[in-house]
This record gives structure tokens, C-alpha cells and sequence, in this order.
């Protein structure tokens, strides 16, 4: 069993504990404040003794790849550089930093997202193939916006080579390490996946489902030319969590084959989780929002991203749907990190609905699952994880490592009233009253300091 306190390497790095912060939405955006706004949410965690701070997703291209309103940029090697301030504040409390490079692919603004469309008109979507029939459907009801441009082989390279470049920018500004967002229908996941991936090229996915790795590896390689041999990780996904109608995905096998090569190419950490095929509630699993939904200074913002307030209510009610049907159990990728750590010889990083300390410990020291390996008690007794990770509570609490090393246990209720408002460009933040008093408590208590 390994203690959260104690250190773990991940490619050579020394990262001080095995608590991180998960890749989040921070809508810092790129205008004269970000900076700023990025010292300001990730220096007390770092401040609070978390071992490794993750920047959330950060599109590599000038245009188009945003799924969320106000995420950063990262292809301007100017701008990137003035995030040194933020890498100085981490390391200034021996924390390390990894930079979560991505592309929303299909899953861009473009689509559906009404108010920007109609500011950036004309502008295209990346896509790895013709999308499947079920967006086609929705772009023919009118649901969503598709103006795909499907990648050739040689913009397949480019687009790599941007991976690259950005990760080269990242490095000089003094980030530690380079997370791909490989899950979450990002473009990564596109080409993995094959109910997106239906190329005939050498970046296809192939009859085993497997070939659409190939993206992956040549990201590795412009990333080794451009970043040298920093820290590599990425997510990997299974697509269990697909709807029945949707029969090409990615099984929990099919995600373990890719984690095997993955490892075998070189990169130096692994995020298993298992997703969908599409947006929905099963990347912020928990109760329905309904405190941001009935939020009165939202509405007029819904109804500018969804099209109308009619449509808006329509997300509501699929979202309220959804929330029933997506278990939250604590450590919900467990399984699945365990049957991947059992394949491969580098870190395992574990994440998705861990709020208590307990819950740390079982990672790190068991799986939790079905016990096929382990004894008559149903535990297996082999780890699930070499790193366990937190994301929306730290939106509740931005110390929150300075009582979880502690013994405690996150004030987050995955109540998701933190995410709904993102679509209109709020930044994350906890909006439920109870769990805002209690940290402001807390804080008049010191169990924040360090």
C-alpha cells in the first residue's frame, strides 16, 4: 500500500504526493486578467500540499476547439509564456504542474453553442470522419450545427505537430509535465473511438477498434521533438458509459489494449476513465443542478447558448434525465484503472467521484471492485491506482489539501451546481449555500493553513 503523503515518480519527476487536482474548466479565457485568474485558483491548491496541479484543458489551435465558453488558448508561445508566473507560484510550494493540452473536435463550440455561432459565422468544426448518423439527426432537427471539416492525412500530422508545438511553449514557461485530454469527446477520444473514427488511412481504427491509436502515437513524437523528454500522461477511454442505440464504442478491453500500447509507445502516465460517446452526465456524475438551473441571473445566458429559452428548458429536462441514470459511486473509474494498472509498468491516475480520505487509501491500496483476484471477502488487495484525483472539490475548496492530507474529507455534495453554469461562461465555483458556509467556517477555524 502507498500513503497519500508519500512521493511518486512519473517519468523521472519527483511529484511530492500522490493527491492531485484534476483537469477542470478554470474559463480563465486569454484576455489581460488570466493570468491572474489562474494564480488565484491553482497556487492555493498547490499552497495546500497537493503533489500535482493539473491546468484543465487548453486548446492548441487559434481557432475553433473550445467546448466550453472562455477556455484558454495555448498555440501563442507569447501568451504561454507569461504563465511562468502561474509554474513559479506552484513550485514556489514544491508542487509540480502538467498543462492538459486539447481540441474539442465535434464537440466544439460551433455546434451548440447558438451566441457564438452567430458571432463567428462560417467557422468549421475538426473532425477525424463524417460524423456518425446520430449527430447528423440532431444537425437535421436543428438540435446542434455541423460544418465539419474532415481532417486529411496531412492535417491528421499538422494538427499533431500543434500538440507539439504547444507542449514545447508549455515547457519553456516551466510546466512539469504534458496531460492530453484524451477523453471527455474531445478530438483525442474521436480518433480512438470507433463509433467517430471511420477513416481508411493509417489513422483509422482498424476491425479491433485499437488503430485509432495511432494519433496518440504521433502526438508522442512531436511532443518528444518539441518538449524533449518531459512527463507525458493522457487519458484513456472506454466508452461504456455509450447509450444502447450507440453499438461502435469502445469497450473496457478495447480501453485496456490502448492503455498497453500507450505505455509500450512511451508515454508515462495513464488516466483511465470511462466515458460516453457523447456530452452528458456521465463526465459530472451526481445529483441534478437544480440550484444553477432555477438560477434567475442565468436564464437570459442559457437561453443565449442553447437557442432560446425553449430550448434551454429542453437541456434541463435531458439533464435531469441523465442524472438518474449515471451511478456516482465513489471512484467510479476504480475497475477500470486496476485492470489497466495490472497491464502496464508506469503511474495509474484515478479520478472521478473521490470525496473521502478513506476512499484515497482503497485506491492506493485496493481496487475496491469485484474481487476476482482477491480473497473470500470480495477485496482484491492490488492497488487501483499510484495517484488518486479530485476535481470539483476544489471548485468548494481551493485548500481542500490541507485537510484531506489531514485525515479529513472534502465538503464537495456532487450536487453539479458548479458545472451547468459554465455553458454560459461562468467560472467554476461551489453555489451551494450550505457548502459555502461550511468553508468559510473552516477557514475562520484554520484548518486551511498549511
Amino acid at each position: 500500500m502507498a500513503s497519500l503523503e508519500e512521493s511518486v515518480e512519473i517519468g523521472g519527476l519527483t511529484v511530492p504526493s500522490r493527491l492531485y487536482r484534476a483537469p477542470l474548466l478554470e474559463c480563465a479565457g486569454n484576455g489581460p486578467d488570466a493570468i491572474d485568474r489562474f494564480v488565484s485558483e491553482l497556487e492555493p491548491t498547490a499552497a495546500s500540499g497537493v503533489g500535482l496541479v493539473f491546468q484543465g484543458a487548453s486548446i492548441v489551435t487559434a481557432e475553433s476547439g473550445c467546448a466550453a465558453p472562455n477556455m484558454t488558448r495555448v498555440h501563442d508561445p507569447e501568451f504561454v509564456a507569461r504563465l511562468q508566473r502561474l509554474t513559479d507560484a506552484v513550485h514556489a510550494h514544491e508542487g509540480k504542474i502538467f498543462i492538459q493540452l486539447g481540441h474539442g473536435g465535434l464537440r466544439s463550440l460551433e455546434v451548440w453553442h447558438a451566441e457564438h455561432r452567430r458571432r463567428n459565422p462560417g467557422v468549421s468544426q475538426l473532425a477525424v470522419s463524417r460524423p456518425p448518423w446520430q449527430l447528423r439527426a440532431l444537425d437535421h432537427a436543428g438540435l446542434i450545427d455541423l460544418d465539419p471539416h474532415v481532417l486529411s492525412t496531412a492535417e491528421v500530422y499538422d494538427l499533431a505537430e500543434q500538440f507539439g508545438r504547444c507542449a514545447g511553449y508549455a515547457v519553456d514557461a516551466g510546466y512539469d509535465g504534458i496531460h492530453l485530454s484524451g477523453a471527455n469527446m474531445g478530438i483525442v477520444q474521436q480518433f480512438c473511438s470507433p463509433f467517430y473514427n471511420r477513416r481508411d488511412d493509417e489513422f483509422g481504427t482498424g476491425p479491433d477498434g485499437r488503430g485509432g491509436v495511432r494519433f496518440l502515437e504521433v502526438v508522442h513524437d512531436a511532443v518528444r521533438r518539441h518538449a524533449g523528454d518531459v512527463p507525458l500522461a493522457t487519458k484513456v477511454p472506454a466508452e461504456t458509459a455509450a447509450p444502447p442505440f450507440v453499438r461502435r464504442h469502445l469497450s473496457r478491453s478495447d480501453g485496456v489494449a490502448i492503455a498497453e500500447r500507450l505505455a509500450a509507445v512511451g508515454y508515462d502516465a495513464l488516466v483511465p476513465v470511462e466515458v460516453s460517446t457523447f456530452w452528458d452526465m456521465s463526465v459530472v456524475r451526481g445529483a441534478f443542478p437544480d440550484r444553477a438551473w432555477d438560477a434567475a441571473d442565468l436564464q437570459s445566458d442559457y437561453a443565449a447558448a442553447f437557442g432560446g429559452p425553449l430550448r434551454a428548458r429542453a437541456v434541463e429536462l435531458l439533464n435531469r434525465l441523465q442524472a438518474t441514470q449515471f451511478g456516482d459511486e465513489p471512484g467510479w473509474n476504480a475497475d477500470f484503472c486496476h485492470a489497466v494498472r495490472k497491464r502496464v509498468d508506469v503511474p495509474v491516475l484515478c479520478e472521478g467521484g473521490i470525496r473521502e480520505r478513506e476512499t484515497c487509501e482503497r485506491l492506493l491500496g485496493d481496487d475496491g471492485g469485484s474481487g476476482a483476484d482477491g480473497d473470500q471477502t470480495g477485496r482484491s488487495h492490488e492497488p487501483a491506482a499510484d495517484l488518486v484525483g479530485m476535481g470539483r472539490p476544489f471548485y468548494a475548496e481551493p485548500r481542500l489539501g490541507a485537510r484531506l492530507l489531514d485525515g479529513a474529507d472534502a465538503l464537495c455534495e456532487s450536487c453539479n451546481n458548479c458545472t451547468i453554469p459554465q455553458v454560459a461562461g461562468e467560472p467554476g465555483r461551489c453555489r451551494t449555500p450550505s457548502v459555502v458556509r461550511e468553508r468559510a467556517r473552516l477557514e475562520r477555524a484554520g484548518e486551511y493553513d498549511e
